[in-house]
């Protein structure tokens, strides 16, 4: 059961840090959007010109001005740098992994109570029934231990308290 709680400690790690990597390479804020705006006025003047004959020789032009407007945006649109609720949310969610594979890891580093002896027993029974299937018979048995023969060879089949099985040879 501790292979799963490392696995997802690694994985919440692995997840926090690219997390943490997004916040460093954006700067830790949103990025800033800078709107520019251009507005087009057209303004139309007459001349009216007389001549000595009296007739009257309009002449219309017709100029099209841009104005550039100003680039301080004052209230009516706003820019928030601030950070979305939903990384907030990602970044306690992976804080409360990354605490609990911590603490799984320091648990499992100190032992945490191993495996029951009666799980040991059963585990040193299986090793010790495969073994026998092999042709290798028991010579002796104890709780955590026994020691199997087969012609000249003995072998140690041994589980420690974490439930793990080794077997060595004797002489």
């Amino acid at each position: 059961m501790r292979a799963p709680l490392k696995i997802a400690g690694a994985a919440a790690v692995f997840v926090a840090g690219l997390a943490l990597a997004a916040v460093i390479a954006t700067g830790g804020l949103a990025q800033d959007i800078t709107t520019t705006e251009t507005a087009t006025t057209v303004e139309t003047t007459t001349e009216p010109t007389t001549v000595l004959e009296t007739q009257t020789v309009e002449r219309t032009t017709t100029r099209l001005v841009t104005l550039p407007t100003n680039t301080a945006t004052t209230g009516e649109s706003s820019s928030s740098s601030s950070t979305p609720t939903w990384v907030w949310v990602v970044l306690a969610v992976l804080a409360v992994g990354l605490i609990a594979a911590v603490i799984a890891l320091l648990v499992g580093h100190r032992g945490g109570g191993g495996v029951p002896p009666e799980q040991r027993r059963r585990q040193l029974q299986a090793a010790v029934g495969s073994w026998v299937g092999q042709g290798w018979a028991v010579e002796s048995d104890t709780g955590d231990s026994a020691v199997l023969v087969r012609g000249p060879e003995r072998i140690l089949v041994t589980v420690d308290a974490a439930g793990h099985v080794a077997s060595r040879a004797l002489q």
